[in-house]
């Protein structure tokens, strides 16, 4: 199987977690990704009445092509272990702003 074979067999997969007030979007890569998986990327389906929280290693191209993808929501953050939660990036509700920490005890 030629190299450019192999990495397009690599994907992303998500895995949500519903909370009160935010849905957790964890995602894993497996390996290297390439540009174009975007092209067919699914991102899952969620509440867009309630905040998202995006966690998972990827690539920052990635990670902007899911906040983009998931604008319509309340609000998107992204967790930080770091600072024990996860930092708003948008909003479109009051009391939420970004550079908000949202605290989390533990995200997958």
């Amino acid at each position: 199987m030629k190299k450019e074979s192999l990495r397009r067999l690599i994907s992303v997969k998500f895995e949500t977690r519903e909370a009160e007030k935010y849905t957790i979007v964890s995602l894993e890569t497996g390996g290297v990704i390439e540009p174009s998986i975007l092209k067919e990327l699914k991102p899952p389906k969620v509440n867009a009445k309630k905040g998202i929280i995006l966690t998972g290693r990827g690539p920052i191209w990635l990670y902007g092509f899911l906040v983009h993808f998931y604008h319509p929501t309340a609000w998107v953050a992204t967790y930080d272990p770091r600072l024990g939660g996860a930092v708003v990036v948008e909003s479109h509700v009051p009391g939420v702003e970004p550079g908000d920490v949202i605290p989390i005890k533990e995200v997958g």
